[in-house]
C-alpha cells in the first residue's frame, strides 16, 4: 500500500489569478473552492505576495494556481516539447467529451482531437496561461488494460536497456 492517499492538489502558475478561475469556471465547469493569499512565503518566510486558488476537478482532486506579481513573467521548460507537459482529466464518456469539445469550439478555443489512443480518446486545447490541457474518456476493455498490465514490466525494461520503443504493446496502434 502506498504511503500516499491520493493527491491533494496539483499546482501551477497563472498569469491571472481571477482569470484563470473564471476560464476554468466557464470553459470545463469546475467550482471555485478555496483562496490563499499571503505576502510571505510560509515555507520559506521570503517576502513574496502570492495568490493561490484551488478548484475542483471532480472526484476529489484539486487543480490550484498561483498567481504571482513580483515574479518574472511566465515561461516554459524550453528543452521539452510542447505537447508532453499537460494536465489530462478524464470525463465520464465519449458524448461528455465531444459536448466538451463542441462547447470549447464555440467560445473560440482551438482544440486538437479527438485523438484515437485505443485504450481512450482525448482533445487538446491551452488554457489561457498557455498550459496544455486534454480530456480524455476511456474506451478501453478489460482485455486490453489486461494486456498492457500484463507487459508493463516487460516493456520498462527494455526501455531502460535501448531506450527505443518496446513493441509488445504495438497492438494499440495497429489497424
Amino acid at each position: 500500500m502506498p504511503i500516499t492517499h491520493g493527491v491533494h492538489h496539483v499546482a501551477y502558475r497563472c498569469k491571472d489569478a481571477k482569470q484563470t478561475v473564471e476560464w476554468y469556471r466557464d470553459h470545463l465547469d469546475m467550482d471555485f473552492v478555496l483562496a490563499i493569499a499571503e505576502n510571505e512565503v510560509p515555507s520559506t518566510k521570503a517576502p513574496d505576495p502570492y495568490m493561490h486558488v484551488f478548484l475542483d476537478a471532480g472526484n476529489g482532486n484539486v487543480l490550484a494556481f498561483f498567481e504571482l506579481p513580483n515574479s518574472p513573467a511566465m515561461g516554459r521548460d524550453e528543452n521539452t516539447p510542447g505537447w508532453v507537459q499537460h494536465i489530462a482529466f478524464k470525463v465520464a464518456s465519449m458524448e461528455i467529451l465531444e459536448a466538451a469539445k463542441a462547447k470549447l469550439v464555440a467560445a473560440g478555443i482551438d482544440v486538437l482531437g479527438p485523438v484515437n489512443h485505443t485504450i481512450f480518446k482525448s482533445i487538446y486545447f491551452f488554457d489561457p496561461n498557455g498550459h496544455r490541457l486534454e480530456l480524455a474518456a476511456d474506451i478501453g476493455t478489460p482485455e486490453m488494460m489486461q494486456k498492457l498490465d500484463e507487459c508493463k514490466w516487460d516493456m520498462l525494461e527494455e526501455w531502460s536497456q535501448t531506450k527505443r520503443a518496446p513493441r509488445h504493446a504495438a497492438w494499440m496502434h495497429e489497424g
